[in-house]
């Protein structure tokens, strides 16, 4: 009889195999050893066919009984169960023990097939040449900003056009603790608690108190837009009532 292909599951594996029907039980347990590092005295084999029936694959006496008494067919699952006690069992998903490899920096800027070979060759980031100036036109870029919308510390604002988000001005320059940042941001207190903090960021304050929770925001400057913008009044529909 032509081999069939099985899906092989086990607690640690799934994989596809091809058994053949002229196989014993007992030579089948001894081919699964290697594939779900189970023994086969402690394997619990069932068969589940395409009509979801579960069939155990088991008899008296395994050396004679072949597969081909069971329905096999086409990508049917074989099920395989460790009965061993837990302690006795392989935790192969356990990696607690394993110790990390890291690479030498030394090592690791040797490799030609290395992401930071690729920046090299490409010459990114930190390797690209116009990389200080690049940098320097957007601090200046930023600069220019700041200047031009006349944002100083004190002056009141919008943030983004929107009315709800208006406060004053409370810092300007950089922010050290925003991943990637260069350049100046602007720091708002905003009247309503529509922010992201407190004017502090990380372990750094740049203005108020920690009373003033989601009161802060910092933005570059192209979303500030300075004027006189008074506070909302919330009672103010109110006289139309």
């Amino acid at each position: 009889m032509a081999d069939i292909p099985l899906q092989v599951i086990s607690e640690n594996s799934v994989s596809e195999r091809r058994i053949t029907p002229s196989w014993s039980i007992t030579q089948l347990r001894r081919k699964l050893e290697p594939v779900t590092g189970i023994p086969p005295s402690s394997q619990r084999i069932s068969l589940k066919t395409a009509t979801k029936e579960t069939i155990a694959v088991e008899a008296a006496d395994e050396d004679t009984v072949l597969l081909s008494n069971f329905p096999l067919s086409a990508y049917a699952e074989l099920h395989i169960v460790d009965t061993r006690p837990a302690s006795l069992r392989l935790n192969l998903n356990d990696t607690s023990g394993v110790e990390k490899y890291v690479m030498p920096a030394e090592e690791y800027e040797k490799k030609s097939d290395s992401v930071l070979a690729w920046k090299k060759a490409e010459k990114l980031g930190r390797f690209n040449p116009d990389a200080p100036s690049l940098e320097k036109a957007k601090i200046d870029a930023f600069n220019f900003d700041v200047k031009s919308r006349g944002i100083e510390v004190g002056k009141r604002c919008r943030v983004g056009g929107n009315d709800a988000r208006r406060g004053e001005i409370k810092y300007v320059g950089e922010v050290k603790e925003i991943p990637g940042s260069i350049g100046a941001w602007v720091g708002v207190h905003l009247d309503e608690p529509v922010g992201k903090n407190d004017g502090s960021i990380g372990s750094t304050r740049y203005w108020g108190t920690e009373s003033a929770l989601k009161h802060g925001v910092f933005v570059r400057p192209e979303r500030v837009e300075v004027g006189e913008w008074p506070m909302l009044d919330d009672l103010e529909d109110m006289e139309e009532i």
